[in-house]
């Protein structure tokens, strides 16, 4: 195994922890940091298959690559972790100006989250 392969790796490790931490985090964007790990990984095969065999993983990679958009359930669960979490920070920081910066956060985000779960290409079997 070549340095820069082993150095890839560590990294694709450190990106894919990065990617974990933006499941309980609404602000914490997962989706980049799943693409880059899958990107050093890729100077791994062996590695990169045993990443795509986790089905959250495998999903974010399936619809960034096919540009098919995120599932009602995926959409569903990132908005109800993102307003549940912004909504327990609101009340325990107790602070208008947060809460307003938080809201309005919480809505571009939102309405990210939205755009991403329309689905960009072609589906399979659909003619020109």
């Amino acid at each position: 195994m070549s340095l820069k392969t082993i150095l890839l790796t560590g990294l694709g490790f450190l990106f894919l922890g990065f990617a974990a931490v933006g499941l309980l985090l609404p602000l914490w964007p997962t989706t980049p940091f799943v693409l880059a790990s899958v990107a050093c990984f890729s100077a791994s095969p062996r590695m990169q298959g045993r990443i795509m065999k986790i089905p959250f993983f495998r999903e974010h990679m399936e619809n960034y690559q096919c540009r098919t958009g995120l599932s009602r359930k995926t959409v569903y669960l990132s908005l109800g972790w993102l307003w549940g979490m912004l909504l327990l920070s609101m009340v325990l920081l107790k602070t208008v100006w947060l809460t307003l910066l938080l809201f309005f956060i919480g809505i571009a985000v939102t309405g990210h989250i939205l755009c991403m779960a329309k689905a960009k290409g072609r589906k399979t079997g659909e003619t020109e």
